[in-house]
């Protein structure tokens, strides 16, 4: 808690350049002589106007996947990317029925556009989803291995109160 506090102050007076700032945070938090290694990676990153962020709060009701699905529908159109539609449908379908079945609330989903189309899911736990391969006898099973096929790439972010499963797509 501590390093936290310290990186904090150190970040709350960085000039405003990424090389300073790191040079800046170098000295603050690594001794003269350390006895290990160590890295920092600094990156300057943009905000997205709200024009570009959609975010729904969601029940924790199996009912509420058909609704997830009509609001990934209308947002891509609002943005012009229907032809997004139907793989964004269906990777925001499973992965809200994953939160809602395996996690816990709170469930958010957010449509994110910018040099691609990323669909994020949020829920309250942070037990890590699996990837599996279904046999043909299998009801289930299939969720992620869908929204691998339907994204560039996917993956988990863990947050304090849970965990973010986000996939990528690309759009023209």
């Amino acid at each position: 808690e501590a390093a936290r506090a310290r990186l904090l102050g150190a970040l709350a007076r960085a000039p405003g350049s990424v090389r300073e700032t790191c040079r800046m945070l170098l000295e603050a938090l690594v001794p003269a002589h350390p006895r290990q290694d160590a890295a920092l990676l600094v990156a300057r990153t943009h905000a997205l106007g709200p024009g570009r962020v959609a975010c729904w709060d969601l029940p924790s009701d199996p009912a509420v996947v058909s609704t997830a699905r009509s609001l990934v529908t209308r947002q891509l159109s609002a943005w012009a990317l229907d032809e997004a539609a139907f793989a964004t449908e269906l990777i925001a379908s499973e992965l809200v029925t994953n939160a809602i079945r395996y996690a816990r609330a709170p469930v958010r989903l957010r449509l994110i556009r910018d040099h691609v189309l990323t669909c994020e899911v949020s829920d309250g736990s942070s037990t890590s989803p699996r990837l599996r391969h279904a046999r043909t006898t299998d009801e289930g099973g299939r969720g992620l291995l869908l929204v691998a096929q339907c994204s560039e790439r996917w993956g988990t972010r863990y947050t304090e109160d849970g965990k973010t499963i986000w996939a990528e797509q690309t759009v023209t």
